[in-house]
């Protein structure tokens, strides 16, 4: 008899080649199924963990969630301390739970949330060089914010999404999204929250969103651009040290109570 753990996990991805198992690469997966693995003193058959979603190299997670069997129960505060004995400082075990078997990190989502963090400066702040997006041009922020309305509501994204995405159906849907601007920081910031997000769908419509900003594209500009489902109309990507993987929502009540704070 096997019992499963539900498991919230940040890490910082600087130094990551990013969520999914990749040959002879540093990975979340990677790392996190050798501590799961140890901890379980290297059985047979190897436990395999399941994520909610992948995260690109240099994209940082504060509530990735993934899900494992373990021949045998442990407590969950027992696996927490174990786990985290065991792992990288750049990463951290954040909370444990024991579950149902039909459990399924992936499979149950209702939602998720993600954050992204643009710094605007001529130069690269080498202290933030890891921890957001750099963009060299200044954005208006009350063009951003004009905009980013229209990305709310259910869509298909496929002007949004990466090639190389695996997704056949690109439809989403956007809960909620906004902008705000930190100007001691130098920085805007977004947030997102949605049924899921395609492939690099978030980095896309930041680039976007800044190119509004910096004038380079209308205001309204962005239902023209759902409308064409073509990703060459979208162009940019903005870069993955400034995106963070904010929370995972299993519970629509969890989701609501968030939504009404939005």
């Amino acid at each position: 008899m096997t019992t499963r753990y539900k498991v919230v996990l940040a890490y910082d991805g600087t130094n990551f080649a990013g969520f999914q198992r990749q040959p002879h690469q540093r990975t979340v997966e990677r790392v996190f199924s050798k501590a799961v693995n140890k901890m379980a003193k290297d059985p047979a058959d190897p436990i395999v963990i399941y994520g909610a979603g992948r995260t690109d190299a240099g994209v940082h997670a504060f509530g990735q969630t993934i899900h494992f069997d373990l021949p045998y129960e442990i407590s969950a505060e027992g696996v927490r301390r174990g786990l985290n004995s065991m792992l990288p400082t750049d990463t951290l075990v954040k909370a444990v739970e024991i579950v149902p078997d039909d459990f399924h990190a992936r499979y149950d989502t209702v939602g998720k949330r993600y954050w992204y963090r643009a710094y605007q400066n001529e130069f690269v702040d080498p202290f933030k060089r890891h921890y957001t997006g750099h963009f060299k041009f200044q954005s208006d922020i009350d063009r951003i914010q004009q905009a980013i309305p229209d990305l709310v509501g259910k869509h298909d994204f496929s002007t949004f999404v990466a090639s190389g995405s695996q997704a056949h159906d690109h439809v989403r849907e956007i809960f909620s999204a906004k902008a705000w601007a930190l100007p001691d920081e130098g920085e805007i910031q977004f947030e997102f929250c949605g049924s899921g997000f395609l492939y690099n769908q978030v980095r896309i419509m930041v680039a976007v969103l800044m190119e509004i900003g910096q004038g380079r594209r209308a205001v309204d500009c962005i239902p023209a651009l759902l409308a064409a489902k073509n990703r060459a109309r979208a162009r940019g990507t903005a870069p993955a040290a400034g995106l963070y993987m904010k929370k995972v929502y299993y519970e629509a009540q969890d989701l609501a109570d968030d939504l009404r704070n939005d």
